[in-house]
């Protein structure tokens, strides 16, 4: 499928959704809707909800990019919209009401669905038409996930005693953007830091013993997720039987994320596993995860979430219990759970859950 295919897809399933709402367009403006319809593109200039450019499609077929001089060149020729057939309207930056006139102007009456905003506001509609994901999508998160794990499993090896967190973090990034990827997160823990905090960004403090590296990294619009360990002293039968056990967890909830059925179905699946080997309190110290793919996560899975976990859909799940945390990525379909971040260099270790085997990344000893 190539990205004309691909962006035919996305019209197809914006142009039901016009149907459905009783719309007359639909604008896109968030850096994660703008990527997902753009095929790949980016919208900004630094990371955020908003971008810079948004994207008009009418019910009559039409297609518009609506922003600045400032960014109009760059969005044609860099970001797919010439190729993709979108006219470009762009007015000067100090123009406040140029945007609001445009919209007008494309659109005579009837209502415009918009990603942002209080009126006609349909960013879940769009979040849930981007869960399912097309066959060009998937060959570029398998790009995107074999690039990444390369770059965090390679670092690893380069970790010594001594190293600082920011500089940890510093080579991650670096090797990542190598590859084309772009920071989302990047979190380090080294030694204590693992178990006093769930979300560890990189501080000046020294490895001694151990350390936890992982983060969200972007391309094509895509993000992955991993995490990885790195031991410098033995690893203990109780810290290699926990990391197990977390693994084991992370494996029920990627088992029990079956298309067709609802997100409380991995959710209490999960949570059962906790429970059962004596870590229930541990599943209230962080979220779970839950669907990834233009944003770190589309949701957090909790108990107040519906719907139905569609096929070929990504997810990130990322149980922990204080010292050790098990998170990649993969996408489920009815056939299989393929691992997107699976590990490259990195020892593996076999589990089995709910009838299906995973290889997953080992602790790494230095």
């Amino acid at each position: 499928m190539d990205i004309s295919q691909e962006f035919s897809v996305k019209i197809q399933r914006l142009h039901s959704l016009m149907e459905q709402k009783d719309l007359k367009a639909i604008y896109l403006k968030r850096q994660d809707d703008f990527a997902w319809l753009s095929c790949g593109g980016r919208n900004y200039v630094g990371a955020g909800d908003m971008g810079n450019c948004g994207l008009l499609v009418t019910k009559d077929k039409g297609l518009f990019a609506v922003t600045s001089t400032v960014e109009s060149d760059r969005m044609m020729q860099e970001e797919h919209l010439e190729q993709l057939g979108f006219s470009m309207r762009a007015g000067f930056w100090h123009d406040g009401a140029f945007e609001a006139k445009t919209l007008d102007s494309l659109v005579s009456g009837g209502k415009i669905g918009c990603d942002f905003g209080n009126e006609n506001n349909i960013a879940g509609d769009i979040k849930e038409l981007r869960l399912d994901l097309t066959e060009a999508e998937i060959e570029k998160y398998r790009e995107v996930g074999n690039l990444a794990s390369s770059a965090m499993e390679q670092v690893a090896f380069k970790i010594k005693p001594g190293d600082s967190e920011f500089h940890i973090a510093s080579m991650i990034i670096g090797e990542m953007e190598a590859r084309s990827l772009e920071l989302v997160s990047c979190m380090v823990a080294a030694d204590e830091r693992i178990s006093n905090y769930r979300h560890p960004l990189p501080t000046h403090k020294q490895v001694k013993g151990r350390v936890q590296i992982g983060g969200n990294f972007k391309l094509h619009g895509l993000i992955i997720c991993m995490t990885r360990y790195v031991n410098f002293e033995p690893v203990s039968e109780q810290l290699r039987q926990q990391y197990r056990l977390n693994q084991l967890i992370d494996c029920t909830y990627m088992a029990q994320s079956i298309p067709g059925e609802t997100y409380q179905t991995p959710l209490l699946a999960g949570k059962k596993v906790y429970e059962t080997h004596g870590y229930g309190d541990e599943f209230n110290k962080h979220h779970q995860g839950g669907p990834i793919g233009y944003a770190g996560r589309d949701f957090r899975v909790d108990y107040t979430v519906k719907g139905i976990i569609k096929d070929h859909q990504a997810f990130c799940w990322n149980p922990s219990i204080t010292g050790t945390k098990s998170e990649d990525t993969v996408i489920v379909t009815k056939d299989e759970i393929e691992m997107i971040t699976a590990p490259v260099i990195f020892p593996k270790v076999n589990i089995e859950a709910c009838g299906k085997k995973f290889i997953r990344p080992d602790i790494l000893e230095l």
